[in-house]
């Protein structure tokens, strides 16, 4: 198939606010694929490419410019081996090769092509709800039950494979995928409830944890080896050989264990996410930090244990399992209730022990991996979102030289992109400023007098008294009171909270904003 028919798609896409149109233009097209042109073709419809990120920005794009094409000619084979080309380049010349190549590239493709290769290299597909709308397009196409196709993805944490195998295979070919060690899933995530009684009201007996402010991790054990990966499914096991230690030192044989990592004070109070994270660097002193900055974990969910996956298990089964298997001192600290004003006095308790507030889970629910659904909700003393920084603002005075002020977006899952909910200067110690002032430079995109606007990939998570109208921004709301809490690397902008999550906080309908 021709790239332009992929681009035409696309196009047609974004022109349509229906999403069961949107879904049914895609599924038209993947039926039209041979299968060896899926993957490639449902990675460009989800924004990214088979290869990853290539290192590839608005500089890059600048100097490799051509003409376009006057015809089409460009298939989807060919700029899939080409952008292979580009991500296997390395060494003593490499940017010189990646510039030729990409020059290539676009001198073969024409204006619409050019442009959304451009989009594409730079994550910046815009056609609307991306993963989650091409998930309804791959069951649609293929016949698979939506459901299925979305835990085969949150299983392989890949859209793109479990589309091939469909095409493949059809539903059956949904078979092979399957919970695997070392091969890490989708943590599942949570909703937020505005307080306790909420939380309960909607679930009834909820089991309740503490929430910490620490490094989500998950552990895979087999034969003796141990893998500790990351919240966005990273290794990170050299980087935390204790978490190694402790899990070597289990019962058991196999297992896969989900928890949160952090440093606490030498009088057992957590530190900051931000001294914790310190822990994660790319260049350690391990002995030293180790020293400086020891991590304990606390584990909260058990996922596979001995040849068996427990994931399809009701959550009050997993736990159970989990309490045979840890410590107690280990486990997240945990009570049952369906009594608000027990639950008031847990909240409580974990508030004032330094946490961030409590989980509300539902005894029954299994492990939706990927899934932020209704069945684990989290209560926080204050309200928060993670925003994505779409620029930032020169600051005055004694920040003068640091980029202070940020813009902040929320995700718009109905039209793609951020959507602007406002700015905030607060929150920020010097070494915040100093380390975000060099990270937003390096994804800086176009500047004016006085700001800087960046790459839409940094979150930051943001405290707030209020939502209010405005008319200021087009999202037509705006934060009140906001301050910076903590920046959140190991979160992927996919992550951000949506303007959707926004609009519901508000009490407002997305059509009811004036």
């Amino acid at each position: 198939m021709l790239l332009a028919e992929v681009v035409a798609t696309s196009r047609r896409v974004a022109e349509t606010s229906r999403r069961l149109e949107k879904a049914g233009l895609l599924a038209a097209l993947l039926q039209r694929l041979d299968p060896d042109e899926v993957e490639t073709a449902v990675a460009f419809l989800s924004g990214s490419t088979r290869q990853g990120r290539l290192g590839v920005g608005y500089a890059s794009l600048r100097d490799a410019a051509a003409p376009p094409a006057a015809d089409a000619s460009l298939e989807i084979r060919e700029v899939d081996r080409r952008l292979s080309e580009l991500a296997a380049a390395a060494g003593p010349g490499s940017e010189r090769q990646k510039r030729d190549l990409l020059h290539a590239l676009l001198a073969r493709a024409t204006q619409p092509e050019q442009e959304f290769l451009a989009g594409l290299l730079l994550g910046e597909i815009r056609q609307g709800a991306l993963e989650g709308l091409m998930l309804e397009a791959v069951a649609k196409a293929s016949g698979a039950a939506a459901d299925q196709v979305r835990r085969a993805v949150m299983l392989a944490g890949d859209i793109a494979g479990v589309a091939r195998a469909l095409a493949e295979s059809g539903p059956a070919g949904l078979a092979r995928f399957q919970i695997e060690l070392f091969r890490p899933v989708q943590p599942m995530l949570a909703q937020t409830a505005d307080d306790v009684d909420a939380a309960l009201d909607g679930l009834g007996e909820a089991a309740l944890e503490f929430k910490f402010d620490g490094a989500r991790v998950q552990v895979h054990r087999a034969a003796g080896e141990v893998r500790v990966f990351s919240r966005s499914l990273n290794d990170v096991t050299r980087a935390v050989p204790e978490l190694v230690e402790t899990v070597q030192a289990l019962p058991g044989r196999d297992l896969i264990l989900d928890g949160e990592a952090l440093s606490l004070t030498p009088e057992g109070r957590p530190q900051p996410f931000q001294v914790t994270a310190r822990r994660f660097g790319r260049k350690l002193d391990l002995d030293r930090m180790r020293q400086e900055l020891p991590l304990t974990t606390f584990w909260f969910d058990l996922l596979y244990l001995d040849g068996q996956s427990l994931m399809d298990e009701a959550h009050a089964r997993r736990f159970a399992a989990l309490e045979e298997l840890a410590p107690p001192a280990a486990l997240v600290p945990y009570m049952v209730t369906a009594d608000h004003g027990r639950a008031a006095e847990f909240l409580r308790q974990a508030l004032e022990a330094g946490h961030e507030g409590i989980m509300a889970k539902a005894p029954g629910a299994s492990y939706a991996a990927g899934s932020r659904g209704q069945s684990w909700v989290k209560i926080k003393k204050a309200h928060t979102l993670d925003l994505v920084i779409l620029a930032a603002e020169w600051g005055h005075g004694r920040r003068r030289g640091w980029l202070s002020n940020l813009h902040l977006g929320a995700r718009d899952t109905e039209k793609g992109g951020f959507a602007m909910l406002g700015k905030t200067f607060k929150g920020l110690t010097d070494e915040m400023l100093a380390w975000q002032t060099a990270r937003l430079l390096e994804s800086e995109i176009a500047r004016d007098a006085y700001t800087v606007y960046v790459e839409p990939k940094l979150l930051v998570e943001i405290a707030f008294s209020e939502l209010q109208i405005s008319h200021r921004y087009p999202s037509g709301l705006a934060l009140r009171f906001a301050r910076v809490k903590r920046f959140r690397p190991d979160k992927p902008p996919a992550e951000a909270d949506t303007l959707q999550t926004v609009r519901r906080l508000a009490g407002l309908a997305a059509g009811h904003i004036e």
